[in-house]
């Protein structure tokens, strides 16, 4: 269903809400009297919004809220700890430093939060510069933890709209929650299967498994066009043309907000179109507005027309519409471009304030200039209580138009209400055998064949070999191909090398006859290898369908979504 009747709805309730509460000063409102960073009141019986439209319930609960209530629900840092009341002395010390509280419990207690990302780290992520921790673990205790974050926001005056859980969960390199759940292949796996229908469905049982933990915020699907040889975007694109990845993106949209999670275009106005990463300076897009437009915004507004709830705006200087100024702070990126232009009414969510590019000026600061041009949620605030202090300063002050927060809030507080309206599936769907099949078909028809005949099975023995630090995956190609029937030798078999993130020529093997590809597929132009092979992914069913395809058990039915010197999108015919 398309998103722009919702947009227009949430445009004119949000419109109704400054009516009720925009002109209001801090007096008129029901407000609590500590210090701007003190503990919140407990909620008032009369600020439970009535029944109904998620739009009308959002702006009534708005009208109810005190200037401290307001500021706390566009803030979404993260939190130390992996219990939402229980931590460790160390991530004690860090939720001091970042929000000076102890627990994360604490610290949507203290600032009245509207959401809280969870973080970690995953095996070759380029997203790593801004994840200071983790607290994701396995599905046990990340359904703990949210269980716990969401008990502390219910005592909120905002409580009765639950609180808001996101979390990167893209698949492939940028993955938060590994263990005990369906992994589906990267975006540019999705890409080469070219087929919207599978990816709606693997991202259906992707996301169903991310509701039972607790979370109903993906940042993800990533809308970003690979226009460049990007690292730091690479296969979390759908490919390097732009109607092509809109067709996937509107995909995922559709199987994520099927079951209840809000899905995030990111990064707008679109990191594949340069090579530089966000999270070390302030990538530049040299394109003219009108290569953007028709270059880098089809999947995002094509994510918009399948319902996404959400865009993050990127580090990016997009010099043909406001030089110099990165897109996260520019008014008229985000509010004449996305807003004006492509219609978009949701929640706009900053990239992480925590990279370089956003900590040009003081927390407190970025996080009111942020909302000025447009965002509505600030994402990892490097303190806090910094820029809680300076959003509601500005508020008071004037810097801030109080008609501008209103609107923001009006936003979460709707997307909070939509969300809550599909019930989370149980903890017992994770890795079913159902959301497996989905994942497999996915994975299986991405193989591509960049050289070589065309689906020719290996016959005899089989070595397999890899770059260095992939044993995991080396492993799991192994059990696959045994359990295809293969005979997987140590040494002296057909040699299958693998290669991954971040590998180049001088990972490739010479002898081996057949290479593939477990990421971007440009490597390949250097490898010697008579047979070459495109998974793009390393997961389970991403080796899984390689290994039907080398067994001759399955047809290699994908096509590169970006283009390698020398090499055709396939050898499979047209």
């Amino acid at each position: 269903m398309s998103n722009r009747p919702w947009r227009a709805a949430v445009a004119a309730t949000a419109l109704t809400a400054l009516l009720v509460s925009g002109c209001s000063g801090a007096a008129e409102r029901p407000s609590p009297t500590p210090s701007p960073a003190g503990s919140a009141a407990a909620p008032s019986s009369s600020a439970a919004p009535p029944a109904g439209d998620p739009a009308a319930r959002a702006a009534a609960l708005v009208a109810t809220l005190s200037d401290e209530d307001l500021v706390g629900q566009v803030l979404m840092p993260y939190a130390y700890g992996d219990s939402a009341t229980k931590v460790s002395a160390g991530s004690a010390a860090g939720n001091q430093a970042l929000a000076g509280v102890d627990t994360p419990a604490d610290m949507i207690s203290k600032y009245r939060l509207g959401g809280l990302i969870l973080v970690g780290f995953s095996a070759d992520d380029p997203t790593k510069g801004n994840q200071e921790t983790t607290n994701v673990d396995n599905p046990k205790q990340v359904h703990d933890l949210t269980t716990g974050l969401r008990a502390a926001a219910g005592r909120l005056a905002a409580g009765p709209a639950p609180l808001l859980i996101g979390t990167d969960q893209e698949y492939g390199v940028v993955t938060r929650v590994t263990d005990g759940v369906t992994l589906l292949p990267s975006a540019l796996a999705a890409g080469a299967a070219g087929d919207p229908k599978l990816t709606e469905a693997a991202w259906r049982a992707a996301g169903a498994e991310l509701a039972a933990m607790g979370i109903n915020v993906d940042f993800a699907p990533v809308a970003d066009v690979l226009a460049t040889r990007s690292t730091v975007i690479g296969s979390r694109s759908y490919g390097s043309d732009p109607q092509q990845a809109a067709a996937q993106v509107g995909g995922a949209v559709r199987g994520l907000q099927a079951v209840g999670v809000a899905a995030t275009l990111k990064h707008f106005p679109g990191h594949g179109h340069s090579a530089d990463d966000s999270h070390q300076d302030l990538p530049v897009l040299t394109q003219s507005a009108e290569a953007l437009r028709n270059g880098a915004w089809p999947p995002f507004s094509a994510g918009m027309d399948a319902g996404a709830m959400a865009v993050m705006s990127g580090h990016l200087d997009a010099q043909a519409i406001d030089p110099g100024t990165p897109a996260t702070f520019s008014h008229k990126l985000l509010t004449d471009v996305l807003r004006g232009q492509l219609g978009f009414q949701g929640v706009v969510i900053t990239d992480g304030m925590n990279m370089p590019p956003a900590k040009r000026w003081a927390p407190g600061e970025a996080a009111v200039r942020a909302l000025n041009a447009g965002n509505d949620l600030i994402l990892m605030t490097p303190n806090v209580g910094q820029a809680y202090d300076g959003l509601l300063a500005a508020l008071r002050g004037g810097a801030l138009p109080r008609t501008r927060l209103v609107e923001a809030v009006t936003r979460v507080l709707t997307m909070k209400f939509r969300l809550a309206e599909t019930p989370a599936a149980q903890m017992s769907t994770l890795n079913s055998p159902e959301h497996r099949a989905a994942a497999d078909a996915l994975a299986a028809a991405a193989v591509t064949v960049l050289r070589g005949t065309c689906g020719k099975a290996v016959t005899g023995p089989i070595t397999v070999t890899s770059s260095g630090g992939r044993d995991g995956t080396r492993a799991a190609l192994t059990a696959a191909l045994t359990a295809a029937g293969a005979q997987v030798k140590p040494s002296g078999g057909t040699i299958v090398h693998l290669v991954g993130y971040g590998d180049g020529a001088k990972d490739l093997r010479p002898d081996a006859a057949i290479t593939v590809a477990m990421d971007t597929p440009y490597v390949l132009a250097d490898a010697k290898s008579p047979t070459l092979l495109a998974t793009y992914s390393s997961s389970r069913a991403s080796m899984t369908g390689l290994a039907a395809v080398l067994t001759g058990k399955a047809k290699p039915s994908g096509r590169s979504p970006v283009a390698v010197p020398g090499l055709p999108a396939t050898t499979c015919g047209t």
